[in-house]
């Protein structure tokens, strides 16, 4: 992680604690309101990328947001980039006074904005993110910030993808699939989650409600 600053590393190379966020040309400390706190934390994430040139996309809950899906922002903003990009990444926001971290898992690494939590993922369901997976986003606005967004196709399936036997929240992506369907490509979403027994009970359901066509089943 040689773009990074050295004294913001220990022993191991791992990102640790920098300095508190700074937001640009904005009053210090998030809105009272959670929601506009996070809007606001992937917004500058958002803008801070996009200034430097990453190859990146806005995924989760801040995804479905941009695209005119139902309800509000989750826990965090989580933003697809490639492994091989991480450090530049890193550079960037630490540069711009955000605090980068690298966790004990591999997947992703973790950032602090505006006192908020920003996921940079480098796999989603168990598969890395990819330039192909890149090149489909979708350049959208967040609020007043147009960034690149994950293509509904790619959104759906990775919150299908999550679905487990002890992680399976049909109630929240429901609403979503519902708002969404236009813009998803289904029989990619149906190629995709092929033979895993809880996104294709989901798709199921999905049919019985009459949300998607029926695909028709051997009798």
């Amino acid at each position: 992680m040689s773009e990074v600053n050295d004294a913001a590393m220990d022993d191991g190379g791992t990102v640790t604690d920098l300095r508190p966020a700074v937001a640009r040309g904005v009053a210090d400390g998030p809105p009272p309101d959670r929601h506009q706190a996070i809007l606001e934390a992937a917004k500058q994430v958002g803008s801070l990328l996009k200034r430097d040139g990453h190859r990146f996309a806005l995924a989760g809950s801040a995804a479905v947001y941009a695209h005119g899906g139902p309800g509000r922002l989750g826990h965090d903003a989580d933003f697809c980039v490639r492994r091989e990009d991480a450090e530049a990444v890193a550079a960037t926001l630490t540069e711009a006074g955000l605090t980068v971290v690298e966790p004990p898992e591999d997947w992703l690494w973790k950032a602090k904005c505006r006192d908020q939590d920003i996921d940079l993922l480098f796999e989603m369901a168990h598969r890395p993110v990819t330039s192909e997976l890149l090149d489909r986003a979708v350049e959208l606005p967040l609020d007043s910030v147009h960034m690149p967004v994950l293509d509904a196709t790619d959104l759906l399936w990775s919150l299908l993808a999550s679905f487990s036997e002890h992680h399976c929240d049909f109630g929240a992506v429901l609403p979503i699939a519902r708002e969404l369907r236009e813009k998803v490509d289904w029989e990619r979403v149906r190629a995709e989650c092929a033979g895993a027994p809880m996104p294709e009970a989901f798709l199921y359901l999905l049919e019985r409600l009459r949300v998607i066509t029926p695909v028709r089943r051997p009798s």
